[in-house]
């Protein structure tokens, strides 16, 4: 049973960092982060893991009236991934082969995704 906060609710799970994620994964977050603003369109899942081969398309969504730059964090060896990192992951695993319609990435972060899927007998 996992430890109860003041609050009643259960408490995080501890915080991923970077280095340790498999390196397809560490791919996709450095793929993020290189994107900056845009899209990710088709990436392939296989075996819960991002397959890079074929290529996803990449959309990038530059503002001409201003400077742009790489990420501060494309810098760092490793550093603590932000939560919307982890639910992209957990979708990964949910989805174990398939594909990923789109991912939307807003400041280096993946805030959205498009995931096709087929309704079960249950319903879901």
């Amino acid at each position: 049973m996992k430890p109860e906060s003041s609050l009643g609710k259960a408490t995080a799970p501890a915080r991923l960092a970077l280095s340790d994620l498999s390196a397809p994964r560490q791919a996709l977050v450095r793929l993020c982060q290189s994107v900056d603003y845009g899209q990710i369109i088709g990436l392939q899942i296989r075996d819960r893991e991002p397959v890079f081969n074929p290529p996803p398309t990449v959309l990038l969504d530059v503002k001409l009236d201003a400077d742009c730059g790489p990420r501060r964090e494309a810098a760092l060896d490793d550093f603590i991934l932000r939560e919307e990192v982890h639910r992209l992951l957990e979708r990964i695993d949910r989805i174990e082969d398939g594909r990923l319609d789109r991912i939307e990435v807003r400041a280096g972060i993946p805030r959205r995704v498009l995931i096709e899927t087929r309704l079960t007998e249950e319903g879901r």
